[in-house]
């Protein structure tokens, strides 16, 4: 198990409050601060897991605090709400897929989506030039009533033949 500065503890603190999943923050803490830590270390600074129960207070509070920055950040600062963005990964996997034929159709034509702006367009509808769309109620026909004399006069298969058809 590794000794961490507050530095460090910091920067698994917020990330794990940025969403990211223990591996990847081990391999963060790899690249930047050249240290080698466990997935359960890392956890432990996760307030919300088991393992981060007896986290202190402070750290608890600045988990609570990035968690709230990152969850009310505009959408313009996410890296893949960009278009640009999308279009360079979507553009680099196909070259890198080129071989993979079904891939390659899908990629295209989510390249393809993207450019021509299909996620962004809004269907209006209304109704004749643009006004009001109408509605009509039907009417339901009432049923013909018969008298008792009248069901007299019919015969047992005439009676089923109305009941089925619903006119009885």
């Amino acid at each position: 198990m590794a000794r961490l500065k507050k530095t460090e503890k910091i920067f698994i603190i917020r990330s794990l409050a940025q969403f990211m999943t223990p591996t990847e923050v081990v391999r963060d803490i790899k690249e930047k601060f050249n240290i080698d830590v466990s997935p359960q270390q890392v956890e432990y600074y996760d307030p919300n897991k088991v393992a981060g129960a007896d986290l202190p207070q402070e750290f608890a509070d600045i988990f609570n605090e990035a968690r709230k920055e990152y969850l009310a950040q505009p959408l313009h600062n996410i890296v893949g709400a960009n278009d640009i963005v999308q279009l360079q990964i979507l553009s680099d996997l196909l070259v890198s897929k080129k071989g993979n034929t079904v891939l390659a159709i899908k990629l295209i034509d989510q390249i393809q989506k993207i450019v021509k702006g299909h996620y962004e367009k809004k269907i209006e509808i209304t109704g004749a030039n643009g006004g009001p769309i109408k509605t009509e109620n039907e009417q339901k026909q009432s049923k013909p009533t018969f008298t008792p004399d009248e069901l007299a006069k019919l015969t047992p298969a005439e009676i089923s033949r109305l009941a089925i058809t619903g006119k009885l």
